[in-house]
């Protein structure tokens, strides 16, 4: 019975602790969730901050930062046109301190750290051959996770499932520091899987930002279509924290035709 009323104790803190925030506008694919967060966006943001600082110093010791020009120019060029597209989302996101960089690397993969830090690995582009509209939706798709604070809201639920168990009356992780925020933040990057409902989320906030800086969104279909195919081999290292099916591919077809227009607008 002490059991129980211990975690009935931390459950009650655990939804008093947690706020229900809109992270994003809907825009018009209409992403309307709203998530329950029990960190500060603010300490998020410092901790990736510092993990992201780290990754492009092991890169730059390994002489394996930007040295591919010809990816580096076109992972910014395209980078930079959809950065200011976040406007529709988040009015604050274009003002964040972005970064984007490039490491040449065999990994097919590709990441957007919380506030905009941006990495696209080299195998990625030499494994899949995207095209620019493809390597759009990648990134797009990467820079909707941290629009929508999915590694906020992952340790989130870390910290209340924590709470929970141990019948603490601490869900806001107020006492991590920022070097553990910094490490949860690379687990959360680099290990661990995001949840169907926040991949389903990325995918079309992906969409419409891809459309709305003139890539045609039909490409984010080829894209996973190409990720589907190289992951008959065990799969590309993008798969074991982005997940492939013919569920995905579906969802995009059926939502395509809703951003569609916003491309073939500004085709014209």
């Amino acid at each position: 019975m002490r059991i129980r009323s211990l975690l009935v104790v931390a459950a009650a803190i655990l939804v008093t602790a947690c706020q229900s925030v809109q992270t994003t506008q809907p825009g018009a694919i209409g992403v309307t969730r709203k998530q329950l967060m029990a960190v500060s966006s603010e300490k998020v943001d410092e901790g990736a901050k510092v993990a992201y600082d780290q990754e492009l110093n092991k890169a730059r010791q390994a002489g394996s930062l930007n040295t591919d020009k010809q990816a580096y120019d076109r992972v910014q060029k395209i980078s930079q046109r959809l950065i200011p597209q976040t406007a529709i989302f988040r009015p604050d996101a274009p003002s964040w301190h972005w970064e984007v960089n490039v490491e040449t690397s065999k990994d097919v993969n590709a990441y957007c750290m919380p506030g905009g830090k941006i990495m696209v690995y080299t195998g990625l582009i030499d494994t899949i051959k995207p095209t620019d509209a493809e390597l759009a939706a990648v990134i797009g798709h990467e820079i909707a996770h941290a629009l929508r604070e999915h590694s906020r809201e992952r340790l989130s639920r870390a910290y209340a499932e924590q709470a929970v168990l141990a019948g603490v009356a601490v869900a806001t992780g107020g006492e991590a520091t920022t070097m553990q925020i910094a490490s949860q933040v690379s687990a959360v990057t680099f290990t661990l899987p995001h949840s169907r409902e926040q991949e389903a989320e990325a995918d079309r906030i992906g969409l419409e930002l891809m459309a709305r800086a003139g890539y045609d969104p039909n490409a984010a279909v080829t894209l996973w279509q190409k990720m589907s195919k190289a992951g008959g081999g065990g799969g590309p290292e993008f798969l074991s924290t982005h997940p492939s099916g013919e569920s995905r591919i579906r969802d995009l077809e059926k939502n395509v035709p809703l951003v569609l227009p916003l491309y073939q607008a500004g085709a014209k």
